[in-house]
């Protein structure tokens, strides 16, 4: 029955008057365009209410029986619902609380945009760093790594097996790297020779 009431309210609670809505703005008829104005100003408080009343009343026996029946009394060009709740209760609350509301609202829109800054400020003072740090850490790996391969380039030009790598270094082999070059002794012996 949960289904029902979702397609119910989808359809009648918000296509059907946002339908009409689309009609009252193409015809420009002010009466229309006011009623369904009245209608969607209570039909937001209804779905705002309607989240907290779903926790704590879903229990509550034809509860979502009572909310279609409530969406089809605010649709009624009979009982005319939400013209009714809009004109007795929203109106006149809102007039006499219009000047907080509008104060409330400038400080909450003046306080988004300070918290917006300062965290935007703090979000890119964090990704400048983490990059800095990327970067330091992956030119440290590179210069350490560029370093090592020299050393061992190095160590195996001269063919000196007595060579020691400072322990800073690491020397890195691999299988391409590790056949045998030919010793200092045997490339001075092929130079004089040639003497």
């Amino acid at each position: 029955f949960i289904l029902l009431f979702f397609f119910s309210r989808l359809i009648f609670g918000t296509l059907y008057p946002a339908y009409y809505s689309y009609k009252a703005v193409k015809s420009k008829d002010i009466k229309e365009y006011v009623k369904w104005m009245m209608y969607w100003i209570i039909f937001a408080l209804f779905t705002t209410a309607e989240t907290f009343t779903d926790i704590f009343l879903c229990w509550f026996p034809f509860y979502y029986e009572l909310k279609i029946a409530f969406v089809a009394w605010l649709l009624s060009p009979y009982t005319k619902g939400s013209s009714l709740l809009y004109r007795k209760f929203v109106h006149p609350t809102l007039s006499s609380k219009e000047k907080e509301i509008d104060d409330c609202l400038v400080q909450a829109k003046d306080r988004s945009y300070d918290a917006l800054v300062h965290f935007g400020k703090r979000g890119l003072n964090v990704a400048a760093t983490a990059a800095v740090m990327a970067a330091s850490k992956g030119q440290g790996a590179l210069s350490e790594r560029l370093r090592s391969f020299s050393m061992q380039d190095l160590s195996t030009i001269r063919g000196d097996s007595s060579t020691t790598v400072p322990p800073s270094v690491t020397v890195r082999t691999s299988s391409k790297q590790s056949q045998p070059k030919p010793s200092r002794s045997a490339s001075e012996g092929t130079g004089s020779s040639g003497k």
